[in-house]
């Protein structure tokens, strides 16, 4: 009887940290009113990045939601679509898009490290960051519509969604903060482990898909991600928040376009 207690306090607490980790990052990732950091007992934003493609996988999920009821309202796929891009960064508040925008603008304009960091922390948005949204938003649009269902969409949405969010640990892992204080830099450095458990997550999350587009999706990621953390190391010499969000942006617009590859 004891051994069987102490091995469901485990169970227990496992399952009260993950969901506080869950708690914690969902209040950070979106807007949701009900998602609350415990303060009690902070912790460092890399100690629950692990969790990251869950929260990804329900913001995917709202997304599919809304495009699936605007197609039993007849609306088109195109209108449906937008509407699901739309409903992500309401979610999220544009937290992605603002970091792609700033990215954009800092390695396009900057002459220099210091000047592309100073650009970066710039609130204002110049003309690369309109650019970079503009193609990466209507690259999702035009996906999104192009795939044969509105539960195709689902599914895409939710595999990009929780896939793109496991790469912001591995880049946190492989690229040093590049600025001495800020987000990149308060956030810490993840664990070896939960990085691992986010690639998992990531990729389990969005096999549902199918497994051709499954494969060609983590592939194309894996590659854009790869890209983009080389970039950065030689831009600015390591991550920042803006890094890390245009991150997340480039590979989610990745799994999306390669899906509707592969349904086409």
């Amino acid at each position: 009887m004891d051994i069987d207690s102490d091995e469901k306090n485990r169970w227990r607490e496992t399952a009260r940290v993950w969901w506080r980790d869950t708690n914690a990052a969902a209040a950070f990732l979106t807007r949701v009113p009900f998602f609350i950091r415990d303060e009690s007992s902070p912790r460092p934003l890399a100690s629950v990045m692990r969790v990251f493609p869950l929260v990804g996988a329900g913001i995917g999920m709202a997304m599919g939601g809304v495009l699936l009821v605007a197609s039993w309202l007849s609306i088109g796929p195109t209108t449906a679509a937008i509407l699901a891009v739309g409903a992500g960064m309401l979610i999220t508040g544009g937290l992605h898009e603002d970091g792609l925008a700033d990215l954009a603008d800092g390695f396009g304009g900057g002459r220099d490290r210091a000047d592309k960091l100073r650009i970066m922390r710039d609130s204002r948005i110049g003309s690369f960051g309109v650019l970079a949204l503009i193609v990466v938003i209507g690259l999702k649009v035009s996906a999104l519509s192009e795939l044969d269902s509105p539960w195709a969409a689902l599914f895409a949405l939710v595999g990009a969604s929780a896939l793109s969010r496991s790469v912001i640990p591995v880049a946190m892992r492989l690229l040093r903060p590049a600025r001495a204080d800020g987000l990149g830099h308060g956030s810490g450095t993840p664990k070896l482990v939960d990085v691992q458990i986010a690639v998992l997550l990531g990729a389990a999350l969005a096999l549902p898909v199918g497994f051709d587009a499954w494969f060609a999706g983590v592939v194309a990621s894996a590659l854009i991600g790869y890209s983009m953390i080389r970039l950065a190391r030689r831009q600015i010499g390591g991550h920042t928040g803006d890094v890390l969000g245009a991150l997340q942006a480039a590979t989610e617009t990745a799994f999306l376009v390669t899906t509707a590859a592969v349904f086409s």
